[in-house]
């Protein structure tokens, strides 16, 4: 989740003919507009984070989060702060184009740094319900985008676009419906499918926060609908005026925690 987390990216079948040609046409069109929604050269945020299993129970968490684009390539540093279990505990994400994205976390219990294997992708990030591929952003080109209906969801005017893996292999998801909102071009809804083509996780944005003229997701919760666990994240605080030193976006701040 591009906690965006993330991102934290994204069945009806299309007629033949000049209409599928079409319809593929918007579905590309679409995506690619959110692929070009304006972004903050620098982000600094304080973040909450709720993770909720399937008794109620709960787990706050307190997050800095950082991010840099740069040249087009986007950076994103997570810094724990609480509970004391993983507090210190450190994450850095730095964007390949046509390339599994650099992905580096500091444990502070093993006071050491170490990479995050791309055979890592499908495992669960923090014990939330973003895995370390969840938090990366797909190419364009690695999906078909197929537009499929326009609908309101959760007050947003939106456009759905099924987004389908070229190759299979490079997701662990078999396809992602996403809603797209109209107004923003941001993704405020996705459904992703297993393997088995059912139903896993959703990813919903509740709020949507015009800063300093940057549209910002200020509350989202991503839900896995098989275990009924679900992470939500609120936003608490946002700057994306001042300018980060690039020393944050390093692993020597992921071993210090100093900048």
């Amino acid at each position: 989740m591009k906690l965006t987390f993330k991102t934290l990216t994204l069945a009806a079948a299309l007629a033949a003919g000049t209409f599928a040609a079409f319809a593929d046409a918007r579905g590309d069109e679409i995506m690619q507009r959110t692929h070009d929604v304006a972004k903050p050269d620098y982000s600094r945020s304080q973040v909450v984070m709720l993770l909720t299993d399937k008794n109620g129970n709960t787990e706050q968490r307190n997050v800095l989060q950082y991010g840099r684009n740069k040249n087009d390539i986007t950076s994103a540093v997570m810094d724990f702060k609480s509970p004391a279990n993983i507090k210190d505990t450190r994450f850095l994400q730095i964007e390949n184009k046509g390339a599994p994205d650099d992905k580096w976390i500091y444990l502070p219990a093993l006071k050491n740094t170490r990479r995050v294997n791309s055979s890592e992708g499908s495992k669960s990030f923090m014990g939330t319900d973003a895995t370390y591929d969840d938090l990366s952003t797909r190419e364009m080109e690695e999906d078909t985008h197929e537009f499929v209906k326009e609908e309101t969801k959760n007050g947003f005017n939106c456009e759905v676009v099924k987004n389908t893996p070229i190759d299979p292999k490079s997701s662990q998801y078999s396809y992602r419906m996403v809603w797209v909102d109209k107004a923003t071009d941001y993704p405020v809804y996705t459904e992703l499918f297993d393997k088995n083509g059912k139903l896993i996780k959703t990813l919903t944005v509740f709020k949507i926060e015009n800063v300093d003229g940057f549209n910002i997701p200020m509350e989202n919760k991503m839900e896995n609908v098989q275990t009924k666990h679900s992470t939500s994240i609120k936003v608490l605080k946002v700057d994306v005026k001042t300018a980060l030193p690039d020393k944050i976006f390093t692993q020597d701040f992921l071993n210090t925690g100093r900048f």
